[in-house]
């Protein structure tokens, strides 16, 4: 057991002595690795987007904890949970008036949970909201989502209002998680349950990815011609592949962290 953390340590230390270029590189091999395992020992890859959705809510399940037990938000960001809100409350719209089926009972339930979560910031635990810290401005994000979804969204025969929201909701979710990340790059200490959440949100978020990646893949890029025509079937794809990597370079230092017997996440500077 302590040669397998010995190994371990040695090559967290030598990652950590790459200049950013190689660790991006190896972090691409690796997804690649990870991607090839998958596809050879999932045989329905639908399954993957199921554990994708139980490992979200893991992650939701861990928060709740922190709120009710450990009686404090901080750590968490406000923003965050508003953005997942309203991508969140678009998608069901959508889902109602376009493609109901299991995942929108999902979505309603994450949907539920997401508020509860706002109410407890804004009203029951608001003495310990790290306001000062969680000062990114969602407007950033917004609206570019906004006009991007204008410009590029489903061709499909539903209502041009209807396909707009659709495509606003996957651009939305995509850059949902920056204002947490900003809250933790501002603190530099993360607290362990701020830290298991965001890494369960990486780990589903990858899941997620790489179903889209192994179906692609699957139907020699039929479901790309399914999704419709025009640059929407890519933006589809590239928006999964950034929820990704946004939370890659977190989630390497989580697993640095855990390796290395550390309960308090330190991040350094430049992480987001």
């Amino acid at each position: 057991m302590r040669g397998g953390k010995k190994t371990i340590h040695a090559i967290i230390t030598w990652m950590r002595r790459q200049p950013p270029k190689a660790k991006a590189l190896i972090a691409v091999l690796l997804g690649m690795t990870a991607l090839v395992l998958l596809r050879i020992i999932v045989h329905d890859h639908d399954n993957l987007f199921v554990a994708a959705e139980a490992v979200h809510s893991l992650g939701i399940s861990v928060l709740i904890y922190k709120l009710i037990k450990e009686k404090t938000c901080a750590g968490l960001s406000l923003k965050s949970q508003e953005l997942t809100a309203l991508f969140l409350a678009v998608r069901l719209y959508c889902s109602f008036v376009m493609e109901y089926d299991i995942h929108t009972l999902l979505d309603l339930a994450t949907f539920a949970t997401t508020v509860w979560v706002i109410y407890m910031i804004r009203f029951k635990l608001r003495s310990s909201y790290m306001n000062d810290k969680d000062n990114f401005a969602i407007h950033h994000v917004a609206i570019p989502c906004a006009v991007l979804a204008l410009f590029i969204h489903p061709s499909t025969s539903h209502h041009l209002l209807n396909r707009i929201f659709w495509a606003f909701c996957v651009y939305l979710e995509a850059v949902s998680v920056l204002p947490q990340l900003r809250v933790m790059q501002n603190t530099k200490i993360v607290e362990p349950f701020t830290a298991h959440y965001v890494f369960a949100l990486g780990v589903a978020r990858f899941l997620s990815c790489a179903h889209w990646v192994l179906q692609v893949l699957d139907s020699r890029g039929h479901l790309l011609v399914a999704l419709g025509y025009g640059l929407w079937p890519s933006m589809v794809l590239i928006s999964e592949i950034v929820q990704t990597f946004i939370l890659a370079d977190f989630c390497y230092y989580y697993v640095q962290s855990v390796f290395g017997g550390q309960l308090v996440l330190r991040l350094p500077s430049g992480v987001v």
